[in-house]
């Protein structure tokens, strides 16, 4: 609130009632409107992403308790806990070993031999999503100070959310062990109400202490408690582990002695060390092939260095006033340099978009979107299955954690763009070209060249969700060669039913077979992508128009398979055409062999083999500065439908499905945000050029705007 007033009197709006008299009562009274517009507004998002919170806590309830194996995963109804079994596998009816320490498991024991009623199991399953939407709403808290009116209102349902969408969540909701879920959350939980919640240092260092009990690398936060002048804090806190662990050891010797020495703080419990959930770095060395002395060695080099590196980091965020971000760095280097640190401990990488990255505004969101990605989405989704990638996909939250630690520059609140970044340029909005459908107010035309990394992590990330919504498309194959029968008869009845005739001459001319077999397969992904490369250095102002265009039309052909699931000719029984680049197809089989593996093969129409090459050949004719330029990109979608239909891919109507689907693309971005060529018009007498600015920037953009 103390933020909202500052940015009040900023603007003025007091001394222009005072100085204007009369004259400036209309404009206050328009103001105080348009600010209880924006009020409303805000409040009104506010309610919407509450209520989104609420559908992903209660589809991760509703995950919990549909599961086969039951939401009380706590010991069996039949057999007595037997002191020093533990960490034998199933006697907490894990899938493995318990993976707590002998401190968590001590706290459990009461419950161990309780028979799981029902009402129990949803207890316990709330009881951890509300932990989950604690931590959320403490963080929100946490943001430093002056924090915007339209952060304060919107960060505790953005984090509830993301937290509730999180993989550590999602994980433990489908294996349905929702109810130890509480386990892993717990710690941060009280780490972050030592920090934020509680104002004495005692009572703060006593949650610390138990928290480290839970999960012994979060020790770790006292050298920071220490080192940021709350020693009392962090002696309460040593004091506090060392308490519940001296317990443990006189209630539980021979699990004590086995989680400690045998297992080395937990490795190998719950899981193979080298596994893929192991995201710590001595996992990560263990899947590299590192072992034996020498790995341990390193491990521990890597550690010490990490734990150097994060916690002065840390210590200086804390310092600046960024406590959350301190809490974020230090939690990240601990789950890093604990023996095991599984998924369901990283909800600390979360916690780092607190951190702000970027002196230009539009750098801003970068850091925030590559974590939410990294901490919501399988890394299958991040990276393609390549084996040169295989150490970054298995690494991704580990990589995440160590970035958040040790690498990313976080700006301290001293910096001149902490508040003010370098801002983003922007061309002057076109008309609207029918006034029903005005331009969207949010899609601005944008002058300067996108952050690369985010370009690569959305193209990315978009193509993954693009595939997996194809492949998910209905597949029936009596709907799919019906359509079939449709599209060919239709095409009868317009005499362009060529595709047999053109197969078979194909197939006869073994080098042009090879040709078309070479183009289908190999220019469908590299064109497009080179293309988008080239404008995205040379043009930034039409890269976005065009990959724009691309996306919208590539979203409408997902409709196209969804309704419209179609056979091509390949895949047509007693038609006689011949796959020439998958080879023999055994139609009897309803499964067509090993290709339906790969994808949707019923997802044809429309055809985005040529949809794609004619927007290729659209955008280099529209752009290229040379006439043999446009000339190539002419002939690629014209080479690209004889590919298709000569390979028996796809339909001739397919094509004409694609170019449809291209079309619309193109007109949408049209209509939604002007046309490509944007006109400098000189400012009115008195007025500053671009909208408003004044000064260089302006300057630049309107030149900027010129060139594009």
């Amino acid at each position: 609130m103390a933020n909202a007033a500052e940015h009040s009197g900023a603007n003025g709006h007091a001394g222009v009632i005072s100085a204007g008299g009369h004259a400036g009562a209309p404009a206050a009274a328009a103001a105080v409107s348009a600010a209880a517009g924006a009020d409303a507004r805000l409040a009104a998002v506010r309610l919407l992403l509450w209520a989104l919170a609420g559908v992903l806590a209660l589809r991760q309830a509703a995950a919990v308790l549909r599961a086969p194996s039951g939401p009380w995963p706590l010991g069996s109804p039949h057999a007595p806990y037997d002191p020093g079994a533990l960490y034998i596998p199933h006697v907490l009816h894990d899938p493995d070993r318990f993976t707590g320490t002998p401190f968590a498991g001590l706290v459990l024991k009461p419950f161990l031999g309780l028979a799981p009623p029902p009402s129990l199991g949803v207890l316990w399953t709330c009881a951890s999503l509300l932990a989950v939407a604690a931590v959320g709403l403490v963080a929100a808290r946490g943001l430093p100070d002056p924090v915007p009116r339209r952060t304060a209102l919107l960060a505790a349902p953005v984090l509830v959310g993301l937290m509730m969408a999180s993989l550590p969540v999602r994980e433990a909701a489908a294996s349905g062990r929702g109810a130890v879920l509480v386990l892993p959350v717990l710690p941060v939980l009280l780490v972050l109400l030592a920090l934020f919640r509680v104002p004495s240092d005692r009572p703060a260092g006593f949650l610390v202490g138990l928290a480290a009990a839970l999960q012994p690398a979060l020790l770790l936060f006292a050298p920071l408690l220490w080192r940021t002048g709350r020693r009392p804090a962090a002696g309460a806190a040593a004091a506090t582990f060392a308490a519940a662990t001296a317990l443990s050891w006189a209630a539980l010797p021979r699990d004590s002695w086995a989680y400690w020495a045998h297992h080395l703080a937990g490795t190998g419990l719950g899981g193979a060390p080298d596994g893929p959930a192991n995201q710590s770095v001595h996992g990560a060395l263990l899947r590299l092939g590192l072992s034996g002395p020498g790995e341990v060695v390193l491990y521990a080099l890597l550690a010490a260095a990490i734990v150097w590196a994060g916690l002065r980091r840390a210590v200086r965020y804390a310092r600046d006033g960024q406590l959350l971000l301190a809490a974020a760095v230090t939690g990240c280097v601990a789950v890093a340099v604990a023996p095991t640190g599984w998924r369901h401990q990283l909800l600390w990488v979360l916690l780092a978009v607190a951190g702000r990255v970027g002196a230009r505004a539009a750098d801003r969101r970068v850091w925030p979107v590559a974590v939410v990605l990294a901490a919501t989405l399988p890394s299958a989704v991040l990276l393609p299955n390549l084996a040169a990638l295989a150490p970054v996909r298995d690494n991704v939250l580990l990589l995440a954690a160590l970035a958040a630690a040790c690498a990313v520059p976080f700006l301290p609140r001293s910096s001149p763009y902490w508040r003010t970044p370098v801002p983003t340029e922007y061309g002057r909005p076109a008309a609207a070209r029918w006034s029903r459908i005005p331009l969207l107010p949010f899609w601005r035309r944008v002058l300067t060249r996108p952050n690369l990394l985010l370009e690569l992590l959305l193209i990315r990330v978009g193509y993954s969700i693009y595939s997996h919504i194809r492949a998910a498309a209905p597949a029936s194959r009596s709907v799919a060669e019906e359509n079939g029968g449709q599209i060919h008869a239709v095409e009868r009845a317009l005499g362009i039913d060529i595709e047999h005739a053109v197969n078979q001459a194909v197939v006869a001319t073994p080098w042009l077979e090879g040709f078309f077999n070479f183009y289908y397969t190999s220019f469908h992904f590299v064109v497009p992508l080179s293309i988008l490369g080239v404008l995205y250095w040379r043009r930034p102002g039409d890269y976005r128009w065009a990959r724009a265009s691309l996306g919208l039309a590539t979203v409408l052909a997902l409709a196209g398979f969804w309704l419209y699931p179609l056979a091509p000719p390949r895949l047509m029984p007693g038609m006689g055409f011949v796959d020439t680049v998958h080879g023999p197809q055994d139609l009897a089989n309803p499964q067509y062999g090993a290709m339906t593996a790969i994808s949707n093969q019923y997802a044809a129409m429309p055809s985005l083999h040529f949809g794609w090459s004619l927007w290729c050949g659209i955008v280099v004719v529209a752009l290229a500065p040379k006439a043999w330029q446009k000339l190539l990109g002419a002939l690629h979608p014209l080479i690209t439908v004889c590919a298709i239909v000569a390979t028996a891919n796809h339909w001739v109507l397919d094509a004409v499905g694609g170019a449809a689907v291209v079309g619309a693309g193109f007109g949408l971005v049209h209509v939604l945000s002007g046309p490509r060529r944007l006109r400098v018009r000189l400012p009115a007498q008195g007025a500053p050029p671009g909208g408003g600015r004044s000064g260089p920037a302006a300057g630049a953009g309107a030149r900027a705007s010129a060139r594009s």
